[in-house]
């Protein structure tokens, strides 16, 4: 089986730029997308085959989620349950058999960390959430976590100490998530693997240098870890400032 994840920052603009190809060419089990910047009636996609899913950011144009899957779900969540973490169409967990899936899009501490509080109640909110989700079955958790875990994970570790996205503060919270159970896929079989990232500036051909930060993940819990096949980053496809990641594992 296989996922991808991606934020597409944009999923019209996404589309317009070779969105459909990679999907196409990829043929993934499940697709899912993470801040999709639309409303519903917004974006029509034929995607025979797929079963769509949609959690819309009430403010028109931010953020929002969507998962694509060829398996229809038992149970569809929008949200984690909290009204003031679920105006922003940040989450969707789909269920089945033998797991949950969840993507999900982690809110930005933005610039001078004007939103790093609410980014730490948010982090409490969603583990407490993930842990929930384990005690009935093991979880996929995939999407744009907003955080570069470690040194490695960034181009420029010094230098960002104190910018969103490598804080102390999000980088323990990561550290939190992880000990709740999960296991980071693309470290469990790449631990040493530099310069490997997902998502790189528009300023300064940050691309094209390859200066950029890993900050898109699959997570899964530990008891799935024997079923684990590969992780990849996409690192060569267009279309958005992230590039897919992607997930195979026999389930």
């Amino acid at each position: 089986m296989e996922l991808i994840s991606w934020n597409v920052n944009g999923l019209r603009a996404c589309v317009n730029k070779g969105f459909l190809d990679f999907f196409k060419d990829i043929d993934a089990d499940f697709f899912c997308l993470q801040e999709i910047k639309l409303q519903a009636g917004q974006i029509d996609l034929e995607l025979p085959g797929y079963y769509q899913y949609w959690n819309y950011a009430k403010k028109k144009g931010y953020s929002g989620t969507a998962i694509f899957a060829k398996h229809e779900p038992l149970s569809i969540t929008r949200g984690i349950g909290f009204e003031e973490h679920d105006q922003e169409g940040r989450t969707i967990t789909l269920e089945y058999d033998s797991f949950y899936l969840v993507t999900v899009y982690t809110p930005n501490s933005q610039r001078g960390l004007a939103r790093l509080d609410y980014r730490m109640t948010w982090d409490d909110a969603f583990r407490n959430y993930i842990a929930e989700l384990q005690q009935a079955k093991p979880v996929i958790v995939c999407g744009d976590l907003n955080v570069a875990h470690q040194e490695i994970d960034l181009k420029n570790p010094q230098t960002n100490r104190k910018n969103a996205g490598f804080t102390d503060e999000e980088r323990n919270k990561f550290s939190q998530l992880l000990q709740a159970g999960l296991i980071d896929t693309f470290r469990h079989f790449y631990p040493d693997k530099e310069d490997a990232y997902t998502w790189w500036s528009y300023f300064a051909n940050s691309r094209e240098r390859n200066i950029g930060w890993r900050i898109d993940y699959f997570l899964i819990s530990q008891v799935l870890k024997d079923s684990l096949i590969d992780a990849l980053i996409y690192d060569q496809i267009m279309g958005s400032d992230h590039c897919p990641v992607g997930l195979q594992i026999s389930l």
